[in-house]
C-alpha cells in the first residue's frame, strides 16, 4: 500500500493537469515557451504516474482495469472481474 500522502499528491496533480490542459495547449501551439515555463510544474501531463486505484501501487499497473497485478489477480480469483478466468491447459 502506498502512503496516503502519495495518493493525495497524485489526485492533486490530476486535477491540475485537467485544469490547465487548454491553456498549456494554447501556449504550445503559439510557441510561447517562456510563459509555459512560468506555469506550475504539476500542470504538465508528463508528471502523472499510473497508480492502482485500490492500493496506489505504481508498478505492475494494468491499464485496461486500472489496478495493479496483485489486486487484479485477487479480484479475478474471487470472480469480481467479468470475463476473466484462470487459464488451464
Amino acid at each position: 500500500m502506498a502512503k496516503e500522502c502519495v495518493k493525495a499528491r497524485q489526485v492533486k496533480r490530476e486535477k491540475l493537469v485537467a485544469k490547465y490542459a487548454d491553456k498549456r495547449a494554447e501556449l504550445k501551439k503559439a510557441g510561447n515557451y517562456v510563459e509555459l515555463s512560468k506555469m506550475p510544474r504539476n500542470t504538465s501531463k508528463v508528471r502523472l504516474r499510473n497508480r492502482c486505484k485500490m492500493t496506489g501501487r505504481p508498478r505492475g499497473y494494468i491499464r485496461q482495469f486500472g489496478v495493479c497485478r496483485n489486486v487484479f489477480r485477487e479480484m479475478a480469483l474471487m470472480g469480481k472481474i467479468p470475463g476473466v478466468t484462470k487459464s488451464s491447459w
